[in-house]
């Protein structure tokens, strides 16, 4: 409408147009005096141009700061612990629970070192034994010779994330195997709630609550109030982000290996999937945190749990749960994964826009053990290794088009989500360049979106100008979200581009950084036959000869999802 406007004042200047055969100059001046007054004070050219519009649904607040997070450390500790067992039976006696060198500071300080930003602990497993002095059972710390029965693990284990800065999370096991009114409905869901308002309103602020509706086949038949737990927790902790199978702020990923689906939206529906209700194939919930088989899961719902849904309502985040060790609790016969396999794992979590809680049990003294805190620190290094330098940042980006300077292409070289590159509007041509004065080797690819804005992306390709000066595809992938990253054999350049096929709305790209990971074996990454297979994350490797993006199937939009596609003209290229 402005240009049309500026159009219409061009011509009414121009000598060569004619006046209006009936204008007078009383006529002239009521126009003039009309223009002048629907005209803006000040020149739009000289003010910057807004954001463009979220594509919904969007994180809250406290979702955005659950996800920035990257990993949370799980603990599970309680008398599975001292009986060398994963599902108590709820009739060990309190006796047995004895940590002599307990050191909640300890627990904190590895989890800090080792760039956990929360920790979890198990306050109630499914034997029923509460880490705190709850004044509704005496079936915890109460009742252990542990403090001379004066101990709360929960309020040790606050005070020490409080003053090391690390969030705290909690976990209320709904199943309890020793309290008499469980079966129930009504008595056990007030006595679960009574518990939970103890815990979120004697340890300061909680940032997680993790919940599940697991129980044994053939297990007292009951109902739990999810949506009046969600409504207490909302109440007295508003910024805890809640997790369950369905949200309502994050949700299971359907495994225990810590593996997202290849394509992962943080885009869901809620209504899809039924907490806890194993009369519902769609519905059935495995217990994340017990090891149960996910053979058992329904292929469909498992599979929805992995992938989300581009057409979901909700906003509903992945999170891979999985353990350092084969089992939840510490067992002395169990060892600790390697390093490099929870490199692997943080490529296939992290990298596949969820977030990793990894569980790191406390052992029987009350101590995470120096094994698992040896293979904490080399994941760290490896991490610091690969990740700590950006090879991008050697190089000039551009874009095939800017939306205006505050979202220039050089945003993508700053750590954060919150600047990020914009194409211009109404085009079907995304594309980032860089071009490097000298040679750029690397084998990993990191891809950001500004989440707050929305989850975009549903497809993008990856390219390199080989030495015949053709683009030669690298790697492909489908969603990116928070954070994308992407393996593939090692390649040299000097001339790089990333290229978005399909995205929900304009593709916003909040960082892009290449890699050098010298640890991954190739042969230990999934689908390495270059041929056809793809590899880690659903990357594809490029293929000989040029790849060209272009492509005439993508000319139309698919406007009922809100999907759009790439053509393939990028004679235009902006360097802001």
């Amino acid at each position: 409408m402005l240009r049309k406007t500026r159009k219409e004042m061009k011509n009414s200047h121009n000598p060569k147009t004619k006046s209006p055969k009936f204008a007078t100059p009383t006529t002239v001046i009521l126009v003039l005096l009309t223009l002048s007054s629907s005209a803006p004070l000040y020149s739009s050219s000289s003010h910057p141009r807004p954001p463009p519009l979220p594509n919904l649904p969007i994180p809250t607040s406290r979702q955005l700061s659950w996800q920035l997070g990257d990993m949370v450390m799980f603990l599970h500790f309680g008398l599975n612990t001292f009986t060398d067992s994963e599902w108590g039976s709820g009739h060990a006696h309190p006796s047995v629970f004895f940590p002599a060198r307990f050191d909640a500071s300890q627990w904190v300080q590895v989890a800090k070192d080792s760039g956990f930003s929360r920790v979890i602990l198990t306050a109630k497993h499914h034997d029923g034994f509460c880490l705190w002095p709850s004044d509704y059972t005496d079936y915890s710390v109460r009742s252990s010779p542990w403090r001379s029965g004066t101990g709360d693990v929960v309020a040790e284990l606050a005070g020490a994330a409080r003053e090391a800065g690390i969030g705290l999370g909690l976990y209320l096991s709904p199943w309890d195997r020793h309290e008499e009114c469980y079966g129930k409905t009504l008595e056990y869901n007030e006595y679960y709630m009574g518990q939970m308002t103890e815990l979120l309103t004697r340890y300061g602020i909680i940032k997680d609550i993790f919940l599940d509706g697991a129980k044994e086949k053939g297990e007292k038949n009951m109902d739990y109030f999810f949506d009046s737990w969600f409504s207490l927790i909302r109440q007295l902790q508003p910024e805890a982000a809640i997790f369950s199978d369905a949200g309502p702020d994050s949700r299971w990923i359907g495994d225990e290996a810590g593996v997202a689906g290849s394509s992962c939206w943080s885009v869901f529906n809620r209504s899809a999937v039924k907490i806890g209700d194993p009369d519902n194939d769609a519905g059935f919930l495995l217990d994340p945190i017990c090891a149960i088989k996910p053979s058992l899961i329904s292929v469909d719902h498992q599979g929805y749990l992995r992938r989300g849904d581009p057409s979901g309502h909700d906003w509903v985040p992945g999170e891979c749960d999985v353990s350092i060790r084969t089992g939840w609790f510490w067992h002395a016969s169990e060892s600790p994964k390697s390093a490099r396999t929870l490199l692997d794992i943080y490529y296939n979590s992290v990298g596949r826009n969820c977030l990793l809680l990894l569980n790191v049990p406390p052992n029987t003294s009350g101590l995470i053990s120096d094994e698992d805190i040896l293979v904490l620190q080399e994941f760290k290094e490896l991490r610091n290794a690969i990740f700590s330098t950006n090879l991008a940042e050697h190089g000039i980006p551009s874009a095939s088009s800017t939306r205006g300077p505050q979202f220039r292409c050089h945003n993508v070289l700053e750590e954060g989500i919150y600047t990020y590159w914009a194409p211009e509007e109404n085009q079907f041509d995304w594309v980032l360049y860089f071009d490097f004065q000298e040679f750029v080797s690397f084998n990993v690819l990191q891809v950001q979106e500004p989440i707050q804005m929305g989850q975009r992306i549903s497809e993008f390709h990856f390219d390199i100008l080989d030495e015949r000066r053709e683009w030669k595809r690298v790697t492909s992938g489908t969603t990116v979200g928070y954070k994308r990253l992407l393996r593939f054999p090692k390649v040299e350049t000097r001339r790089l581009r990333l290229v978005v096929d399909r995205s929900r709305a304009d593709p916003l790209i909040s960082y892009l950084g290449i890699h050098m990971d010298p640890f991954s074996i190739l042969s230990s990454i999934p689908g390495t036959n270059l041929s056809s297979q793809p590899y880690v994350n659903g990357s594809y490797p490029y293929h000989n000869g040029s790849q060209d993006h272009s492509n005439a199937s993508h000319a139309q939009s698919n406007a009922s999802q809100f999907i759009w596609q790439i053509t393939g003209n990028h004679s235009q290229v902006s360097t802001i």
